[in-house]
């Protein structure tokens, strides 16, 4: 479960509280939380006299004395005796008030973010999400303009999605929201604000894990009147959002940042993409008819993610960002082989790191097998390594489909240039056919013909360092 985080409270200290004043369990004064939202109730109801001072356009700050008290009930409202005494308070009816009428950022930002805080207490969740007015008014917050505000509402969105008591209930909301689309694809085509994009990505992907119907329909939309509207409200400027596109953006900004938490979220998003037929066509429909989605996909696998100076652990570390890349790469070049980009004289560099990865699995497996000899407090320390990992069986399975799918595509050509780079030679040929064997043997068959002809003295000895066994299977 995901948690807002809380801004510090001021260093004022409140007056001691009698205990029929505590809130459950806590030293929290009833009387003071009753004066903080009797106070903010007046912010969002001026009186006629000041309300016409402030013009539409006006963003209001807000007072000091207010904005550290708001703080310290966003802070205590982690509590979860807090949070029901809010929820009897009906504080959900002031913030959505707050929603409604107030035109300061920041009040709305701290609002959402309590509503975010309460939400972590089940009984409450169950409570905002069950009302269907609080719930369009936070997904209508997905169009604030505000970074702040963005980032405590997705966190507000995924804690719910989180609890499975509530996520369909938010999951048909939103899918009877088109304008939810539209914001989500804005602020991945256009945020600057790192901890912003992975947050809205970790709600789509959430979404998508969730309900496959919302991820083929959001697919399938190609145009749909943007609830962003331009400066000027030109109906002709409105963008015309598709995922894939906005997914990349997002991945593009994330990487300048070097932010490992939001690639993985995003790789999986493109992955869960690939799981539908419509998915895959929407991502190889993209930009360049894949292009784009292949080169920034094979340059994090290539220059950037288990690289020859890195220890073998780091598969460990990356193998699902890595998973999800090799999927997405595998699903473009099982459909896409025709395209110029997925022609093998430009991709033998992915042919070498696909071997890399595979040797370094290698390595951490002689390890794991290493360990599981030694003393018992050894093993508890290794215990990441020695256990059996779903994952890394996962990586290794998607990472020899591709492998092996590259192979029956090389020519002479590619291997004398393969073997001239480095991207070839006996020892990567032996780990990749050791991991290949038996289940691909028709691809080793194969590329050892073709090699025969670039290299009849290395395709003899691979075959000599091949049992019989093993390509007899």
């Amino acid at each position: 479960m995901d948690r807002n985080p809380s801004p510090p409270s001021s260093d004022g200290e409140e007056e001691d509280v009698v205990p029929e004043d505590s809130i459950g369990n806590t030293v929290y004064s009833k009387h003071w939380f009753f004066s903080v939202l009797t106070k903010l109730i007046e912010v969002i109801s001026p009186k006629k006299e000041d309300s016409e001072l402030n013009s539409v356009e006006e963003q209001v700050e807000l007072d000091e004395d207010m904005e550290n008290d708001i703080c310290k009930v966003w802070d205590m409202s982690m509590d979860r005796d807090v949070a029901l005494f809010l929820q009897e308070f009906n504080a959900p009816d002031i913030f959505m008030g707050v929603f409604a009428k107030s035109k300061c950022p920041r009040l709305t930002e701290i609002c959402v973010g309590i509503l975010g805080n309460m939400a972590c207490c089940q009984d409450v969740c169950m409570s905002i999400s069950k009302d269907e007015n609080l719930g369009q008014m936070v997904l209508q917050r997905l169009c604030d303009s505000d970074s702040p505000t963005l980032l405590e509402t997705s966190r507000l969105l995924l804690t719910c999605l989180c609890q499975t008591d509530v996520a369909s209930i938010w999951v048909e909301t939103i899918r009877e929201s088109p304008s939810v689309y539209d914001c989500i694809c804005f602020i991945m085509s256009s945020s600057t604000n790192v901890e912003l994009l992975v947050k809205i990505g970790e709600v789509v992907d959430k979404l998508f894990d969730l309900d496959e119907e919302l991820m083929l329909n959001w697919i399938k939309k190609g145009s749909c009147q943007s609830v962003v509207q331009p400066a000027d409200d030109s109906r002709d400027e409105v963008p015309d959002f598709k995922i894939v596109p906005c997914l990349l953006e997002a991945v593009k900004q994330i990487c300048s940042d070097n932010s490992s938490e939001g690639l993985d979220v995003y790789m999986h998003i493109l992955q869960l993409l690939t799981t539908v037929d419509e998915g895959i066509h929407a991502i190889v429909q993209a930009p360049d008819n894949g292009k784009e989605t292949w080169s920034l996909l094979y340059d994090l696998f290539c220059h950037e993610l288990c690289q020859p100076d890195d220890p073998p652990i780091i598969v460990q570390e990356q193998k699902t960002v890595l998973a999800s890349i090799l999927s997405v790469l595998s699903a473009i070049f099982a459909s896409q082989t025709e395209q110029e980009y997925i022609k093998m004289g430009k991709n033998m560099p992915l042919i070498d790191s696909l071997t890399r990865v595979l040797q370094n699995m290698d390595e951490c497996e002689k390890k794991s097998v290493d360990i599981s000899n030694k003393p018992k407090s050894e093993e508890a320390e290794k215990l990441g390594i020695a256990e059996e990992d779903f994952h890394f069986k996962i990586l290794k399975d998607i990472c020899c489909e591709l492998l092996s799918n590259m192979l029956q595509e090389l020519s002479k050509e590619n291997i004398l240039e393969g073997l001239k780079q480095g991207h070839l030679n006996e020892q990567k040929c032996s780990c990749a056919f050791q991991n290949l064997l038996p289940l691909y043997l028709s691809s080793v068959e194969n590329f050892l013909e073709v090699l025969k002809e670039a290299d009849q003295v290395l395709a003899g000895n691979l075959r000599k360092k091949i049992p019989s066994s093993r390509l007899q299977e």
